[in-house]
């Protein structure tokens, strides 16, 4: 299989890999062929790119560190938790919490137990689905990338918990913030990014409350957007301010932030999102955890086109987990036949100087 752009799709085409809804009903079953009525429905779901099969590489395989149930079970107890805190009133916040603590420590266990035994570098590209609200997926992706972080710096299990809940609850003070201003496609004024900002102190009030939450959960919904150099919120602290688990936040909030679509931009790929993260290595952003971050993500996934930097066009087939920016991709000659198969981690005279998503003719 290999990823195709959804703007490019062309009829005939066969789905590769399920897509699935918020509900976790498969919206469209791979193995069905793409009609002109179908492309433009996936358009109308702002899907980025699918996955098609391809005979040239169909034993390329698209891995997700989550099963389908255990994503759509996480997303659905993350949606009804923000709604019942934003349907109760301030003082009944830390009983809604204390009522679904047990399932929540379960769903955080639950995925640091999927992603311990996925044992390859992570990729969300692999997953590919609808949503109806971006605060729900994004809690979700944050809280993975955190938690691949925090695996790759060999964090202990009680900390890797609270990393998990304090990821995953980040955004809950969104709840206090007017959904026009949230959705806004425009600029904001300065009084709406004033707005939006104010819900790094409401979630820190929210979780604080809460018996169930760790007070380290509750600095990740206060420090996610302040940086080491003190331009960020609320508080504008600097790098020895900021705790451990603020600074990894930081990192997994905004790289899944410009790889996903959003009501005012495209997604950017994995390695546009990380040249974003090194723009701001050493002021915004941990160096050293930037360096990390890059360790245990998949920086070219699998079934992606690239180019190579002697023109050759290719296709990722594997990963190297040592080397996630040189995995081994597949020689697609101008024919349309393949090549061989190259590992970048051993043939380092070549490079990936840039990838796409191809179209699917």
């Amino acid at each position: 299989m290999r990823v195709v752009a959804t703007s490019s799709l062309v009829p005939g085409a066969v789905l590769a890999k399920t897509i699935y809804n918020e509900s976790g009903r498969a919206l469209l079953q791979n193995g069905i062929a793409f009609t002109p009525r179908i492309i433009e429905r996936l358009k109308s779901f702002d899907i980025t790119y699918v996955y098609v099969e391809d005979g040239r590489t169909s034993d390329i395989i698209a891995n997700s560190p989550l099963s389908e149930k255990t994503r759509m079970h996480a997303i659905h107890f993350i949606k009804q938790s923000f709604s019942t805190i934003h349907q109760s009133v301030l003082s009944n916040h830390r009983y809604v919490l204390e009522e679904t603590g047990q399932e929540m420590h379960g769903i955080v266990s639950s995925l640091i137990k999927e992603l311990q035994n996925h044992g390859e570098v992570m990729s969300l590209l692999s997953d590919v689905f609808t949503h109806d609200d971006y605060i729900f997926t994004h809690s979700l992706n944050v809280t993975m990338y955190a938690l691949a972080l925090g695996k790759e710096l060999n964090l202990p299990s009680s900390k890797m918990e609270a990393l998990g809940l304090g990821a995953i609850l980040h955004d809950v003070g969104k709840v206090n913030v007017p959904r026009e201003v949230l959705l806004k496609p425009g600029k904001l004024t300065e009084e709406e990014f004033k707005c939006i900002q104010t819900h790094t102190e409401s979630g820190f009030e929210i979780l604080r409350q809460s018996s169930n939450i760790p007070l380290l959960a509750a600095h990740c919904a206060y420090q996610h957007h302040e940086r080491l150099d003190g331009s960020g919120y609320p508080r504008g602290i600097k790098s020895e301010d900021i705790h451990l688990f603020g600074k990894i936040l930081a990192i997994a909030d905004v790289f899944d932030a410009v790889t996903s679509n959003r009501v005012y931009r495209d997604a950017m790929l994995p390695h546009g999102g990380l040249e974003i993260l090194y723009s701001g290595s050493g002021s915004l952003f941990d160096q050293s955890l930037v360096e990390a971050f890059r360790r245990c993500i998949a920086v070219y996934p699998n079934g992606l086109s690239v180019q190579l930097d002697d023109g050759r066009e290719a296709i990722v087939v594997k990963q190297n987990p040592n080397l996630c920016d040189r995995p081994i991709v597949r020689e697609i000659k101008g024919d349309g036949t393949t090549g061989r198969d190259i590992d970048l981690s051993k043939e380092l005279n070549i490079m990936i100087s840039n990838c796409h998503l191809t179209s699917a003719s």
